[in-house]
């Protein structure tokens, strides 16, 4: 970071280092005597009581029974309240959850995480997204050397490409300006920096178009390259290995539509940088290794928008920016780590989840951000959380007994009331909700005649998690005069579990905030569920599968000798009788 940024104080810890096992190639894991399988837990067993009950818990009764529900189920820090008192729970419920924690070694667990212990047994890594955003003074080791040198000098690099860009020191081959810059990724190397790019627009150079290119669906790149002038445009090819094919074809792809106008094979070096570790593979590509911004195995793709994956983030908000957004993140991991877990917002938001989930069978999550800047925050947590948890076998490779990650899904609101809040309220199965918004709006859009925008916005979130808890009840619908026949479809029936997350006002920092908030509750959750919420062959087959049919997709009939089942096998003729082949 520019020296005349103040540092940020050292990472808090027990040892003045922490050193992390060399990786190799893993061997059968020992799990941890502490990582106790959950159903095998006394905690588990009385919230398996508890739930026969609370099932049918009226929320309604909750609050006029317990005046004091609402302070006593929320809690506060960072410039977020989290209200969870709409959800399904009483204290002894609370009680339970917490003690299920402890008895699956959540603690421990994290200790472990932050001490830079190998948790990702199945690949024997550390994971060390938390390093990221360590200040400088921290020491975290890596095979004998301490990383956080090595994280605040890409950190460094990319702050001094940032401003050359943003200044206009750095220009393209033909002396042109950068004016829109395509970042190519797919995965984590896509979802964090488009939603961190969506969020924080407000405070990005405007001057500076920032897409994203991530399908291999060629409409795709199409689509954000159509009205580009190549003299003015800059790729971000991100891709740890240089070999991810979809990220890779269109990178290619890119080359060409460049050189197609810009004719001059060394005009890539200013048209093309790389976030990579592959040196080799990028000087080949005609990228200058110089502009090579790299990261490092103990950070996974949904967990790295924080390292020099986000390079488009820093392009667009600044150096300075990007510094605060990486302050946000240090904040929430500081009062993961420190905070009473009664008080501790990761695990909360995480222990309701596994509440709902595990004992009250909710197979989904709503993810709903009252704030238009944030409509890419649940594509991003979809990948967070399903790709993380999304396991069916535990750090043994024994079968869980016990359900994990949900579907996370939703939309801004209130564009969403108007598309599917209808089974939210009213459909057969109960969908918990996360409302996220923000006291305070960036715009002050409207006029006293009018109303101000975000005040009608707040309203209608509020309104929607009353709705949610309470309902309306046949009687209700009656008294209002109500046709006989028209009661039940008019009927709303409530206890529909909902979290409110109220922040103070949108910017770097809180996001870093509210994002390593979703880090770390999925950590939780993985620690209780004993899965590795940190690997991801669940994606593997199907890339080999796809390198396997390419080939008999596009070369001469006959030729393959891969075999498969008669309805691939047919889909793969029909496909080539479509194309002419």
């Amino acid at each position: 970071m520019p020296a005349t940024k103040p540092q940020r104080k050292p990472l808090p810890t027990s040892k003045s280092t922490r050193t992390v096992a060399p990786t190799a190639t893993p061997a059968q894991p020992t799990i941890p005597a502490w990582h106790a399988a959950p159903d095998t837990t006394k905690a588990w067993k009385r919230l398996m009581t508890l739930a026969k009950t609370q099932r049918s818990m009226d929320l309604r009764k909750a609050f006029a029974g317990d005046r004091g529900r609402a302070k006593a189920l929320s809690a506060d820090a960072l410039g977020i309240h989290l209200d969870y008192s709409k959800n399904l729970i009483d204290r002894s419920t609370l009680d339970a959850l917490l003690a299920l924690a402890e008895e699956c070694g959540v603690r421990k667990h994290t200790k472990a995480m932050f001490a830079g212990e190998a948790i990702n047994l199945t690949e024997n890594r550390a994971v060390l997204h938390i390093a990221l955003r360590a200040p400088k003074g921290s020491s975290i080791k890596v095979d004998g050397a301490n990383v956080v040198p090595g994280v605040h000098e890409v950190l460094t690099r990319m702050a001094r490409f940032t401003d050359a860009v943003r200044s206009g020191a750095w220009r393209g081959h033909t002396g042109k300006r950068i004016k829109t810059i395509i970042n190519i990724g797919i995965g984590g190397s896509d979802l964090g920096p488009v939603m961190a790019y969506e969020a924080l627009k407000d405070f990005s150079e405007r001057s500076i178009e920032c897409r994203y290119v991530s399908n291999i669906d060629g409409e795709d790149f199409y689509e954000k390259t159509r009205d580009a002038n190549p003299e003015e445009t800059l790729f971000i090819v991100s891709s740890k290995t240089f070999t991810t094919m979809e990220t890779m074809t269109n990178a290619q792809t890119a080359r060409a539509w460049s050189l197609a106008r810009l004719k001059d094979e060394s005009a890539v070096a200013k048209h093309f940088v790389a976030v990579s570790t592959n040196a080799t593979e990028v000087a080949k590509f005609g990228i200058d290794t110089a502009n090579m911004f790299g990261f490092w195995d103990w950070v996974g793709g949904r967990y790295s928008m924080d390292s020099a994956i986000g390079l488009s983030t820093m392009l667009a908000i600044g150096s300075e920016g990007f510094a605060e957004l990486l302050g946000g993140f240090h904040d929430m991991d500081e009062h993961f780590r420190t905070a009473p877990p009664r008080k501790n917002l990761p695990y909360l938001l995480a222990l309701i989840g596994v509440w709902n989930r595990d004992f009250l069978g909710c197979e989904t999550v709503a993810v709903l951000p009252y704030c238009q800047y944030l409509h890419r925050l649940s594509a991003y947590l979809q990948q967070l959380d399903m790709e993380s948890n999304g396991k069916r076998v535990q750090l043994d490779g024994t079968p869980c007994r016990w359900q994990t990650s949900p579907v996370i899904w939703g939309e801004p609101g209130t564009n969403g009331q108007h598309a599917f809040y209808q089974m939210i309220h009213q459909g057969t199965s109960p969908v918990p909700c996360d409302f996220i918004a923000f006291a305070q709006p960036l715009h002050g859009v409207g006029s006293k005649s009018t109303g101000e925008h975000h005040d009608i916005l707040i309203a209608n979130m509020l309104a929607q998690g009353e709705a949610l808890a309470f309902g309306k009840t046949a009687a209700e619908v009656r008294a209002e005069g109500t046709a006989a026949w028209l009661v039940p479809h008019r009927t709303f029936p409530g206890n529909r579990p909902t979290n409110t997350l109220l922040c103070e006002k949108l910017s770097p920092r809180m996001l870093g905030r509210i994002i390593a908030l979703y880090e770390h509750k999925v950590f939780v959750q993985g620690s209780i569920w004993r899965v590795n919420s940190f690997d991801q062959w669940g994606v593997e087959l199907g890339k080999v599968l796809a390198k396997r049919i390419i080939p008999e997709l596009t070369g001469p009939r006959g030729k393959s000798a891969a075999k498969h089942d008669g309805s691939t096998e047919s889909l793969i003729a029909r496909y080539r009788g479509l194309r002419g082949r």
